[in-house]
């Protein structure tokens, strides 16, 4: 199984959001944030083949760039994975990945910390980030056989920049 950990995009500024009353949960993707990531997506599509499952965090931002996953790769709707939502134990992923059904690829879109969180924890079995995702950044972990802790390995990641480039 291949992981492909996907970063939300451009979104509303958060301090302007909050000014506003706002719940952070609430605030999508700016217009601009969105056209940059259909860009990266686009390039993302040109190197991985459709996955078999996408899941995002329940944050709108997150929900927004799922739906956009799903059109450049031209497949079903994503769901929500409450594991993947900003402050859940990365552990909470591994254990969603050990009990979905089998597929060749996982996308996950989410925030950051949490999927540098994720990718630590799944490639050295700690929960301390020592990679990020840049906002529509991505990587691909390869899970082998099964998903545990420490077992991973990194295939590749790549900057936003980097993926509207291959999309060109």
């Amino acid at each position: 199984m291949r992981l492909l950990l996907v970063r939300h995009g451009p979104a509303e500024d958060r301090v302007a959001w909050r000014a506003l009353g706002k719940d952070d949960g609430s605030r999508p993707l700016t217009a601009e944030g969105r056209e940059r990531t259909r860009a990266a997506l686009k390039g993302l599509s040109r190197v991985l083949d459709p996955p078999g499952v996408i899941a995002t965090s329940p944050l709108v931002r997150a929900v927004e760039t799922a739906a956009e996953l799903a059109r450049a790769f031209r497949s079903g709707a994503p769901e929500v994975l409450p594991a993947i939502a900003p402050g859940e134990p990365p552990v909470a992923v591994t254990s969603w990945l050990a009990s979905s059904r089998p597929v060749e690829l996982v996308a996950l879109v989410g925030h950051e910390p949490q999927l540098g969180r994720v990718a630590c924890w799944l490639l050295a079995r700690t929960p301390e980030p020592f990679l990020a995702l840049k906002k529509s950044g991505a990587c691909l972990l390869d899970l082998g056989d099964r998903p545990r802790a420490g077992a991973a390995r990194l295939v590749w990641m790549l900057a936003p920049a980097e993926l509207r480039r291959l999309g060109r």
